[in-house]
Formats: C-alpha cells, sequence, structure tokens
C-alpha cells in the first residue's frame, strides 16, 4: 500500500533506544521559578527523564516515539509520564536530492531553531531556553500537536532547503490557563484545529541557518465558574531565526511578533494584542569540553504598552509583570560523553515570563531579580 519499492527489513536492525535525564538546583534572590526558589537552599523541583524508542518496519518507514516524565515547580510530576511525541515518518520519495515525507501521531512542532529537540539537555546552548520565544509556562502547546505534518528537502551543491507544514490539535494543561488569563482554577483550555509552518535554509554544511516559522493555534476555553465565562483563544506568531556558525564559536539571534486575541469572555478576560520577543546569543568552545555562553533576552507583552503602565493604571497588577529583560551567562562541562554539568547565572528585570502559580502572585513579585542554576544530565 505505501510504495512499489517498500522492503521490509529486519527491526533487530533498526531498532534503537536512548533516553536521558536531567536535575536541576535553582537559586533565586526574588521570585520563585520552578518551586521555592527563593527559600532556603533553593529548589530541586526540576527534573526530566525521558526513554525514546525507533525502528524501521519498512526502508521508507520511521516508528518513533518518546515518553517524559517532568516536573518543574507546580507543572508536571514524575510519576504521571506521557507521551511526549509519537509518529508514523513516511518518506515516499527520496533521493541524493530530495525527500519528501509525512509524519502521523504526536508530532513535534517546527517552532524557532530549538523546539523539536528542546527536552534533551545536550541540545540546549543552555539550561533554560530564551524565555523570551520559547516560554516553559506555556510549553505545551508550542511542544507538540496531535495530527500530521507534511514535509520537503530539497539538498543542492552546498545548501539544504526544508519546508515543514502540520495540522493538528495542539495540547493544553493548567499552567497555559493560567498564564494567559492571569489565574489558575479559572477552567481548562482544550486545543482546536491549528496549523504551523516552517522554511529553512542551510548553507555551507550549517554555517549559516536562517528559518521562518508561522502559525495559527486556536483553543475553545471551559469556564469552571461563571467568570470569565467560555471563549476562543487565538495565538498567531512569527519568528524570524538566524544562526551563523564556525568551528569554535556561533552567533544566533531569533525575533517573534506574537498576535494573541482572545474573546466571548466577561471583561476584563477578551483582549487582542501583539508581543515582541527577541534574543541575541553568542556561544564559544574554549576548549573540547567547556562551551560558554552570553545572551541578552528581551520579552514585551504588548508592543503598544511595552512598559506595562496601562495595564498596571486598569488592573492595579506591576506594570513589571508585562515585561522582562534578561542577561544570561553561562558554561557547559561535558565532563564524558555521556555526561554533561551545567551552570548559568541570569540578571532579569521583570516578571513577564515567569509562571503564574497562585491568585495575587504578581503582586508579592519584585521587579529587579537574579537567578543561578546548575544542571547534571546524562543521556544514552
Amino acid at each position: 500500500m505505501l510504495a512499489a519499492n517498500a522492503h521490509a527489513v529486519e527491526m533487530s536492525d533498526t531498532f534503537q533506544v536512548h533516553g536521558f535525564m536531567s536535575q536541576a538546583l535553582i537559586v533565586t534572590d526574588h521570585n520563585d521559578f520552578f518551586g521555592p526558589s527563593s527559600e532556603g537552599g533553593g529548589s530541586w523541583e526540576y527534573t526530566e527523564l525521558g526513554l525514546n524508542a525507533s525502528f524501521r518496519p519498512l526502508n521508507n518507514v520511521l516508528v518513533a516515539g518518546q515518553m517524559l516524565a517532568r516536573q518543574a515547580g507546580d507543572d508536571g510530576e514524575l510519576n504521571d509520564p506521557e507521551l511526549d511525541y509519537g509518529v508514523v515518518d513516511y518518506q515516499f520519495l527520496t533521493d541524493n536530492q530530495n525527500t519528501v515525507g509525512v509524519q502521523f501521531g504526536r508530532f513535534k512542532n517546527p517552532f524557532g531553531l530549538y523546539n523539536q529537540a528542546r527536552d534533551v539537555a545536550i541540545t540546549r546552548p543552555s539550561i533554560l531556553l530564551p524565555q523570551s520565544i520559547y516560554f516553559d509556562r506555556t510549553r505545551k502547546p508550542a511542544l507538540s500537536s496531535d495530527g500530521v505534518m507534511g514535509y520537503v528537502e530539497r539538498r543542492m551543491d552546498n545548501s539544504v532547503v526544508r519546508l515543514q507544514v502540520g495540522v493538528g490539535n495542539p495540547r493544553f494543561d493548567s499552567q497555559v490557563a493560567g498564564s494567559l488569563l492571569g489565574s489558575n482554577g479559572l477552567g481548562d483550555f482544550s486545543g482546536e484545529t491549528s496549523y504551523i509552518g516552517q522554511a529553512r535554509y542551510e548553507y555551507g554544511g550549517g554555517a549559516i541557518v536562517l528559518a521562518l516559522t508561522n502559525a495559527r493555534v486556536k483553543a475553545k476555553f471551559d469556564s469552571a465558574e461563571e467568570a470569565p465565562g467560555n471563549g476562543d483563544f487565538l495565538f498567531v506568531p512569527w519568528i524570524f531565526s538566524f544562526q551563523y556558525n564556525q568551528e569554535n564559536w556561533s552567533f544566533t539571534t531569533e525575533y517573534a511578533l506574537r498576535n494573541l486575541k482572545t474573546e466571548k469572555f466577561s471583561d476584563p478576560y477578551n483582549y487582542n494584542i501583539t508581543g515582541e520577543s527577541w534574543y541575541v546569543q553568542y556561544s564559544r568552545r574554549l576548549n573540547v569540553d567547556w562551551d560558554w555562553i552570553v545572551r541578552y533576552d528581551s520579552y514585551v507583552v504588548d508592543r503598544d504598552d511595552r512598559r506595562g503602565a496601562s495595564f498596571a493604571e486598569q488592573s492595579r497588577r506591576p506594570a513589571f509583570s508585562r515585561y522582562a529583560k534578561d542577561w544570561t551567562t553561562g558554561l557547559q562541562w561535558q565532563v564524558y560523553p555521556r555526561f554533561l554539568l551545567s551552570s548559568e547565572l541570569h540578571h532579569i528585570e521583570g516578571t513577564g515570563w515567569v509562571p503564574v502559580v497562585g491568585e495575587g502572585a504578581s503582586e508579592k513579585q519584585d521587579k529587579y531579580w537574579n537567578m543561578l542554576l546548575f544542571q547534571a544530565s546524562y543521556f544514552f
């Protein structure tokens, strides 16, 4: 049924199993992040455990999936693992220059440069990805969708062009509802048919990487109380990505415009705003085992109210909860090929991307704060 030239292969020849585990310690002087990080000796509530497997029943069919147990403060529990992704990948055309295929199931969204591999610590340039674009507080709908994604790849003399387009239902959780509506316990979002696409160009074996991402994410809200009432949510981001890689250093920058719209809610839960995110990042390979990174990351909830003054006047909540400016530096030490130690320091103004953990939480936060992270990661 799949293709005339498809041939069965021995599963034992193609079966692979890989996994990873990461444990972090987070210490802040103000503002809790992923647990009680500002208390005592900090928070150990950032743990990731993953196990994935893949095999090829036919030479042009790949079956792959990953189970993930993750705790990030109040988000997730280690005793409640979930399917991170699970796809049947069928390539109906592949030769020296072209690959055309489709994935069915729970696929990773091609969102920016890092999203499709963000759970594995060794693939991240730092312990935390730039929070202005790769939000951890709304991680689940950004991470993956249930549906179908097609892809086309064209390989030329010294460059590669790849196009991915996906249609499916994004996943939501209670933390997303708190972040979008300002408080937990109001109800639940459920994903509706949404779209995501990315065009990516690589030159010189990855020396230059360019990407353009666009998505249209839709969801319905089932209200637990009379307020805010049932409503609709629409998120339309555009992300422009650029990366320049040399043997011992890399420069990366991404810029995003994010339109968010809610409607059919009771006031003040209806809004239509466009946010702005961007970062610049420089990473340096100090030697074969050590890497250093420095980054500036900027996040604004509403471009028309960059410092949150209008929001503060209308809501009586802190203006600094509507933006975040983050200076980051960090070191990674690959002790041996399967073991990585990481550390990083953040100096932050604003709390725009800090997870919402309860009613009135933003009123207890500080405008200026620092965060220190340590992480140990093992993978096989």
